[in-house]
């Protein structure tokens, strides 16, 4: 995949880099943040797939002593970002790389706000001012690297997280919670299951129709809606 139209970067707010082997540019996306021992935070599928292997590679051969995390179901609990907290610190991690759909990106998110920040990831919750009980400062560095065309959430100040005692979903939010850096790979996608792909295709087709169709009117969000 060699096409110049699939290559870009952008900021809105995110620094979003886009193209084929982008994660080669791991090291240097690391290297930026001052990341030197990532916790790789992914989907439980992904450690299977032949290109993570090129994951492992390129962070081996740039000497990022990487930790991968995979405890993850399709709808992350707080009991998967509690064991994601305490591998975070067994392996004395400096930041984290979330790589995957939404499952791996929102719980990835949740363990970097709350690894140097008291409480638990409910105390996080999207109501009132609850987000002020963190310090920005004190949020770990995170570098996203989305699989799936459909969830955004490497672009997003939220995440999804179930409270496995009523079974119910809980937004938690913080406004600095979105990835520093996110490094867009198109190859990433090829392979996936036709059904993924489909599913995430028409969730990617539904947050365009939406932005376009909402009352409230923003340029940018227009031409992102009709390109996308």
């Amino acid at each position: 995949m060699s096409d110049k139209s699939f290559i870009g970067h952008f900021n809105y707010p995110t620094d979003y880099r886009i193209g084929p082997d982008n994660i080669r540019s791991l090291p240097a996306a690391c290297s930026e943040l001052g990341i030197y021992r990532p916790l790789v935070v992914t989907d439980s599928n992904i450690p299977t797939l032949d290109w993570f292997r090129t994951v492992v590679q390129v962070l081996d051969g740039a000497a990022l002593k990487a930790r991968v995390f995979s405890d993850i179901d399709p709808n992350p609990s707080s009991d998967h970002v509690a064991a994601g907290i305490t591998a975070f610190n067994d392996h004395r991690a400096d930041g984290c790389i979330v790589l995957g759909g939404g499952s791996a990106m929102d719980t990835g998110k949740c363990i970097g706000l709350l690894v140097h920040n008291p409480g638990t990831v409910f105390d996080y919750e999207d109501k009132n001012d609850n987000w002020k009980r963190a310090d920005s400062g004190h949020i770990a560095p995170c570098i996203a690297i989305p699989t799936t065309a459909g969830t955004g959430s490497e672009v997003g100040r939220a995440a999804v997280i179930l409270d496995p005692q009523d079974k119910t979903k809980r937004i938690i939010f913080h406004p600095d919670m979105l990835p520093d850096l996110v490094l867009a790979d198109p190859q990433l996608t090829v392979g996936l299951p036709s059904d993924l792909t489909a599913g995430t295709g028409m969730d990617a087709f539904a947050h365009c129709f939406e932005a376009y169709c909402v009352e409230s009117y923003h340029p940018m969000a227009d031409g992102i809606a009709l390109e996308g």
